[in-house]
């Protein structure tokens, strides 16, 4: 299953790009052996629309062009369930075993998703009650892939 990170903002040059971009590449590296595939960050610029629903809206567009082709989508939101790192993996080795062929994982923008995107989400995942920066947040999401793929090798990497 190809997996591909849409995220709304550039992240800059800096500490977090480059602990998400090591995370990231050692998910590439260690993805492929679980049928896990690293297919990038596309990163959207935010909306200039002058409301928030409207950016939201205009956001949302830009994602509908990723999932066109049928990839299931997983939302970030601070309202989406709070799981653990094994039943993360757990999901996406089902969606895998499924025969899901893509897989997007969203990041929304400072207004966070349009609300007529989380009833198409296959899941809608939160990193715990706290607001996290959209750059720590590509971090923790980059590090939990790694870390899933970790799990589902059998890796010590995660030891819980």
């Amino acid at each position: 299953m190809r997996i591909v990170v849409h995220a709304v903002g550039r992240m800059k040059a800096g500490p977090e790009r480059d602990l998400a971009d090591r995370y990231f590449d050692r998910f590439a590296k260690a993805g492929p052996a679980v049928g896990l595939e690293w297919a990038g960050v596309v990163e959207v610029p935010e909306s200039r629309s002058p409301n928030a629903p409207e950016r939201k809206r205009e956001e949302a567009a830009k994602l509908d062009r990723l999932l066109a082709d049928g990839a299931a989508l997983v939302l970030l939101d601070e309202r989406g369930k709070n799981i653990g790192s094994e039943d993360f993996t757990a999901w996406l080795c089902k969606w895998r075993d499924k025969g899901q062929r893509d897989l997007v994982v969203a990041i929304g923008g400072p207004d966070g998703h349009a609300p007529d995107l989380a009833p198409r989400a296959a899941l809608t995942l939160s990193f715990g009650a706290l607001t996290w920066p959209h750059q720590l947040a590509r971090v923790m999401l980059a590090e939990q892939l790694y870390r899933a793929a970790s799990i589902a090798s059998g890796h010590p990497y995660h030891r819980a």
